[in-house]
């Protein structure tokens, strides 16, 4: 009886602290809900963003899932190296331009922001990412493949080059005129400077 009783006890205090680790873990999730709906969300319909999805969109629906990883490895292969011309041809376009002055008047809130076209692959981006493909990943999944109006924030993580705590803060891009979905877009959040 005293181990069963021993056992529960021990089990109990196991759920408590999963639980409060779980609380801890979900403490950012309404100010960056609350920063991204008023600071970010009133900016997605920009026609640039709108336009460069679209166009990127057109470019790459013919392209197979063999063909995305191809231009994926390109991206990773370049990432290390000083010719980059896939990754340069991102980095300089007039959206990634856009996106580079939006983090920049966030005051240090924003540490990144990417936008992801329909099948995965990055359109324009404020800093260079180590992957050209996202598909993979939840920012992409629980966004685009959802929906319209969704909003995924991830959990909060200490980057380990800056040091700096944050979370990423996802939305799906609708057209403004047909409310379909055409992409989605990325916020890494200094969880600190909120």
């Amino acid at each position: 009886m005293r181990r069963e009783a021993s056992a529960l006890l021990g089990l109990g205090l196991l759920f408590s602290a999963a639980s409060s680790a779980s609380a801890q873990e979900a403490i950012h999730v309404e100010p960056v809900r609350d920063y991204v709906e008023a600071r970010v969300r009133p900016w997605i319909a920009d026609p640039l963003i709108i336009g460069a999805l679209k166009d990127q969109n057109d470019l790459h629906a013919h392209l197979t899932q063999n063909a995305v990883s191809d231009l994926d490895a390109q991206w990773r292969l370049e990432f290390g190296r000083t010719h980059r011309p896939l990754i340069e041809s991102v980095l300089s376009n007039p959206l990634s331009q856009f996106l580079r002055d939006k983090q920049a008047q966030s005051d240090g809130v924003i540490t990144e922001i990417f936008v992801i076209d329909a099948k995965g692959l990055t359109v324009g981006e404020s800093e260079t990412t180590s992957d050209y493909w996202q598909g993979d990943e939840a920012k992409w999944q629980q966004t685009f493949l959802v929906g319209a109006g969704v909003l995924f924030i991830d959990k909060g993580e200490k980057d380990e080059s800056t040091q700096m705590l944050q979370s990423q803060a996802s939305m799906t891009i609708s057209d403004p005129r047909t409310g379909q979905p055409i992409g989605s877009i990325t916020v890494g959040i200094n969880l600190d400077a909120l």
